[in-house]
């Protein structure tokens, strides 16, 4: 089995974690699984990129715990290591990422939700943090990115401290997810906001990624300066020139390029 499947509608990737018997559980392979269908996703093509996990119960039931018991400490490091630079690949994704999260999603199952740029999810999910419950810290970026995406680091350490896991209303009211939608309605509606991404110019979409991701860990100033390059870099492309002059036709019908 492979535990990740690929699949490409139109311009929209989606990357499908296939290990619904083990929740979706992240061990090694998976980990490696995932990082190569990253790696070969034609990039001229895509122009947003859907993950997931397989079934209804479980986008990602977290880290396999079967696997880490057994690990020494140059082990774990080894394995935090690889998931952590895993998971700052999907951060770092040239296109957008939708984490379509159905189900449980704890531990390492949040923490690679947390990397995508939105999340959605369905009235079932489960969000939570539940390794110090465990005996160990979160170990892919959980207690870096929790604080930075729901921007309390009160309520990320209560969660943190706690292990205490929370459902998608509450996971909206605090920010760490977009929107919750019935369960049979998440891919529908995640394709459906992908394909809206889709149909901008990417160029631009690109770069206000980069600029965002960037731009937070800058002082203002920098971050200004980053922007006017990356905006002063649509100028060159064919796609600005496309945009503005079916602005100006009144069209609505636009030929992005990608170019």
């Amino acid at each position: 089995m492979s535990f990740v499947e690929y699949e490409l509608i139109d311009q929209v990737g989606i990357l499908t974690i296939n290990r619904p018997e083990a929740l979706n559980a992240l061990n090694s392979t998976v980990l490696t699984r995932l990082d190569q269908a990253l790696d070969q996703i034609d990039l001229v093509v895509i122009r947003c990129l859907i993950i997931t996990g397989a079934g209804e119960k479980a986008f990602i039931a977290g880290a396999d715990v079967a696997e880490m018991a057994g690990m020494n400490e140059a082990q774990a490091r080894d394995f935090g290591e690889t998931g952590n630079k895993l998971f700052r690949k999907i951060e770092s994704f040239p296109v957008p990422v939708i984490a379509a999260i159905n189900g449980y999603a704890l531990g390492g199952g949040n923490e690679l939700a947390l990397s995508c740029d939105i999340r959605l999810c369905s009235e079932n999910a489960v969000f939570g943090q539940p390794e110090a419950g465990l005996g160990i810290t979160p170990g892919f970026g959980g207690t870096q990115r929790l604080a930075r995406v729901i921007g309390s680091t009160s309520k990320a350490k209560e969660l943190l401290f706690t292990c205490r896991n929370i459902k998608a209303e509450e996971a909206k009211e605090l920010g760490l997810v977009s929107a919750v939608y019935p369960s049979g309605n998440l891919m529908g509606e995640a394709l459906k906001m992908a394909n809206r991404i889709a149909s901008q110019a990417p160029i631009a979409i690109r770069n206000i990624k980069k600029a965002v991701n960037e731009g937070l860990d800058l002082p203002i100033d920098q971050a200004i300066q980053l922007e006017v390059g990356l905006f002063s870099a649509c100028f060159a492309t064919q796609d600005q020139k496309e945009g503005m002059q079916a602005f100006l036709e009144k069209r609505k019908d636009k030929a992005f390029n990608n170019k």
